[in-house]
């Protein structure tokens, strides 16, 4: 296998762009023994900028209720460096990574086709990726209830395969705090969130003395979020 880089842009009906990311993935080779080609890296920005972010026309937060949203913390009671233990686990099940391969429509025969998992390093089918973040971004509303909406993805990992069985934990870091230009109602949270297999989440050492991951570090994930003021 190797890895290619590619630039997605994603337009609304009206030509609007909407979304604009840049992704790696994983491609198996057509000849296995064909020696690999000059590599290629991309320069891509470290996060992306509030400036940048498309935050939807009419978007008002002034008369947010955390009593609706039954959590009390806002932009301003945050701080950069801080962690939260989202405390929860969740058990991983097939059928539901399997409602969800379908639901993205997902065509890696990995997550989907268990005869061809058989042949497979693991012989199992993994979880979907997509799966986790959804999972974990679902287990970091115990801690930050009110970050109601995700800005941009600034950069991240799949650490390691999850399967089935697997309960998932997770645990998340203040990377940075930015005010979001012209806007007196909501703020911006730089966040790393880091899920684990089968232990409590906690701030432990997340790689090796190589620099690789633990084997149950499965998500190290940077991203930015929009919260009241």
């Amino acid at each position: 296998t190797g890895v290619v880089y590619v630039n997605s842009v994603g337009r609304n009906q009206r030509g609007e762009m909407v979304l604009d990311y840049n992704r790696w993935v994983m491609v198996r080779k057509r000849d296995e023994s064909a020696p690999a080609p000059e590599t290629v890296l991309p320069e891509l920005p470290g996060v992306v900028a509030p400036e940048a972010f498309q935050i939807p026309v009419g978007l008002d937060v002034s008369g947010y209720s955390t009593e609706l949203s039954g959590s009390p913390h806002r932009w301003d009671d945050y701080y950069v460096g801080e962690k939260i233990d989202h405390v929860d686990g969740m058990t991983l099940e097939e059928a539901e990574h399997q409602i969800a391969t379908r639901l993205y429509q997902n065509t890696a025969k990995v997550h989907f086709d268990q005869v061809a998992a058989n042949g497979g390093r693991f012989g199992k089918r993994l979880i979907y990726g997509g799966h986790i973040i959804s999972l974990c971004r679902a287990l970091s509303f115990n801690g930050l209830g009110n970050a109601f909406r995700i800005a941009a993805i600034n950069a991240g990992a799949h650490a390691n395969p999850a399967f089935a069985g697997d309960t998932i934990f997770a645990w998340s870091e203040v990377l940075g705090k930015f005010e979001v230009p012209g806007r007196r109602d909501l703020g911006a949270l730089r966040l790393r969130l880091v899920a684990v297999r089968d232990r409590q989440a906690s701030d432990f050492p997340l790689k090796d003395a190589d620099g690789k991951y633990q084997s149950d570090v499965l998500l190290d994930f940077d991203y930015t979020v929009l919260i009241a003021r």
